[in-house]
């Protein structure tokens, strides 16, 4: 799509991989771009074509943050252009966080700044043991606002009220502690395998099942109590009745695999 990111299928699974080793696939409105055409395009296709997504970053680092040459042509924006910028931003992180299928990042070597947001909009985060952390916009005088609605749903207020002001790195053991991370693997041969495990289980999942349940777990953030549970049992004996379910029901019955599942 871009020099700056790399999009490969192998069937239904998409592996979007940022290519700029050089800096450590930092972010650019070049890089900002090409995630956000990536994750929407991916995430128009219908339920059979496309089943997971696999992001990662190309060399030694998962993300580290924002580019220097990026920082620095921004000093001369007025705040409005600023705000177009940071909009920019926050509307490539809701592309993927919206993304209609699992999507697993794989971190390695480090996610700084920016790269945390990628961490908390994908669905399941995977980290090599050695890979460090930091929220660290406040060292450059900035602040983490433009991630900060997808963060704090992620690591709670009272993680981020600990690692925000400070700008601290850790490492994948309070990444793991705090949610940021699900899985903590030794090293990226280990990371690999778990990532190919994973989408072996979203696999064997039934493709409609799996998109309603990533939808439902999003559509209740701004439900209240009993909208929640209106539309959750309406959801419920939707996926029951429909094609998809029967075939899912019938095989558990029969003692086969379901349709979709390739053995």
């Amino acid at each position: 799509m871009s020099d700056v990111i790399r999009v490969e299928r192998a069937g239904a699974v998409a592996r979007v991989t940022m290519t700029r080793p050089e800096v450590r696939n930092a972010f650019n409105a070049e890089l900002i771009a090409g995630l956000r055409e990536a994750f929407e395009r991916l995430g128009a296709e219908p339920g059979t074509a496309l089943r997971a997504v696999v992001l990662a970053g190309e060399g030694k680092a998962f993300s580290a943050g924002a580019d220097v040459a990026w920082q620095r042509a921004a000093m001369s924006l007025t705040t409005e252009e600023n705000e177009a910028d940071a909009a920019r931003l926050q509307d490539m992180l809701a592309a993927i966080d919206e993304c209609p299928v699992p999507v697993i990042a794989r971190v390695h070597g480090a996610a700084l700044g920016g790269g945390m947001a990628l961490c908390c909009v994908a669905d399941i985060t995977l980290a090599t043991a050695d890979t460090i952390f930091g929220f660290t916009e406040t060292k450059l005088g900035l602040v983490p606002a433009v991630i900060s609605p997808f963060v704090l749903p992620r690591i709670g207020e009272g993680n981020a009220r600990a690692l925000f002001p400070t700008g601290e790195r850790f490492g994948s053991g309070r990444a793991l502690q705090i949610g940021l991370v699900h899985e903590v693997v030794p090293d990226e041969s280990a990371l690999d395998a778990r990532v190919e495990a994973l989408l072996a289980e979203i696999g064997s999942a039934g493709p409609n099942a799996a998109r309603t349940a990533k939808a439902l777990i999003r559509g209740q953030r701004d439900m209240t109590h009993d909208e929640a549970r209106a539309s959750t049992v309406r959801r419920a004996a939707q996926q029951r009745v429909s094609p998809e379910g029967q075939e899912g029901l019938t095989a558990f019955l029969e003692k086969r695999p379901p349709s979709w599942r390739q053995e």
